[in-house]
């Protein structure tokens, strides 16, 4: 096992913990056991490790945005003074009104902490379907059942926003749990809506007709468009990613991303893509496609050509996002090794990119036969 990160915890200390990829703890010198428990999300908790019957328990003794690191180790020396039983530990205080939580310390802890677009989808979770439903009541008299009825009436009509919704709702009960206002998450057991198989990328015989009808565009708003699908295709970028690139992140042979979806981060570019990128006209904006009503935004994300050009081609089926599934699966086809299209899609984990590397039939049978001539020769057949 890897051997503990220690250091004496002051308030000033935990303050610059930042959060990384994985969760975290930093152990305190002073006191044996006591420690910061760091989540990717932001949110921190003071942790305390207690023997019990042989075993090690993790043991939470609140956020830290409720107590300072002298009040952590008092608690941690009466507890130790004065050791709980083995059972479930009982809320510690009255429960306030779930708004209230949201609106004060679970916005303090985590909501501050986010990113702007992150911002944006728990805010709108929040606002159109979680407060209405849990706002004016108590934290501890929300039950399972409120919550299984209410993500069934979501699910209902919006099956992906009551998965997102339901995802922010059990951070939230967790904290609540941290702070010692409840026993359990009423969202356990709970599982999120199954989604459709991500299952659609191009053809080469597709992506060629794709070019051919973005070689067509004459005019000039179209031709930027145009290069804008055609890096979503070279670079396996999101969408937003390329819309609201800046110059400054154009370097050369990379872009280097300031604040893409998982962190700042940096992006091979082929010969292809930097030739797209050099053409593009330098003006006053800051951006590498502006907005053309006003300089100093980013052009829309509506992308109006593509739904001409689909039609053009014959791929109407085709998602914008799609290309990025695409870029993915045509790197696994040739050969690119699914950790290294990971990193190329900047992703955290390989298992978000197996869902994009998918394979075509082709291929597969080709890999058949591969392997088939090679067992025979084996077989001496």
């Amino acid at each position: 096992m890897p051997a503990r990160e220690r250091r004496k915890l002051t308030d000033a200390a935990v303050s610059r913990l930042r959060p990384r990829v994985r969760e975290y703890a930093v152990w305190d010198r002073s006191v044996p056991g006591l420690g910061v428990r760091v989540r990717p999300s932001g949110g921190m908790t003071y942790v305390l490790l207690e023997e019990t019957e042989g075993r090690t328990r993790r043991v939470s003794l609140g956020p830290v945005s409720t107590m300072t690191v002298e009040e952590a180790r008092r608690r941690c020396h009466a507890r130790r003074a004065n050791p709980e039983p083995v059972e479930p530990a009982r809320p510690t205080c009255a429960a306030p009104l779930f708004r209230d939580i949201v609106e004060g310390a679970w916005k303090e802890a985590h909501f501050d902490r986010y990113k702007p677009s992150t911002k944006k989808g728990v805010r709108s979770a929040l606002r159109a379907h979680i407060l209405p439903a849990f706002g004016s009541k108590r934290l501890d008299r929300i039950a399972p059942r409120d919550v299984g009825r209410w993500f069934d009436a979501v699910s209902r009509t919006a099956p992906g926003s009551a998965n997102y919704a339901l995802g922010v709702l059990r951070q939230i009960f967790n904290f609540a749990i941290a702070c010692g206002y409840l026993e359990t998450n009423p969202t356990r057991g709970l599982k999120k809506n199954r989604r459709a198989p991500l299952t659609r990328f191009l053809s080469r015989d597709e992506i060629a007709r794709l070019h051919e009808a973005l070689d067509r565009q004459t005019r000039a708003s179209d031709r930027q468009q145009a290069d804008i699908i055609r890096l979503l295709l070279l670079t396996g970028c999101r969408c937003n990613e390329i819309m609201r690139l800046r110059w400054s992140e154009f370097q050369g042979e990379m872009l280097v991303l300031e604040d893409s979806k998982t962190g700042p981060r940096k992006v091979p570019l082929s010969t292809q893509a930097r030739y797209i990128l050099g053409s593009q006209p330098r003006g006053p904006s800051a951006f590498v496609f502006p907005s053309p009503f006003d300089l100093s935004r980013p052009r829309g994300p509506d992308l109006s050509l593509w739904y001409r050009v689909r039609r053009e081609a014959g791929i109407e089926d085709v998602r914008l996002h799609d290309l990025r599934h695409t870029h993915a699966s045509h790197a696994v086809m040739n050969g690119v090794p699914v950790p290294v299209v990971s990193r190329l899609l900047g992703h955290s984990n390989t298992r978000m990119t197996l869902r994009y590397a998918h394979l075509g039939h082709r291929e597969i049978e080709q890999a058949a036969e591969r392997v088939g001539h090679a067992v025979a020769e084996l077989m001496g057949l």
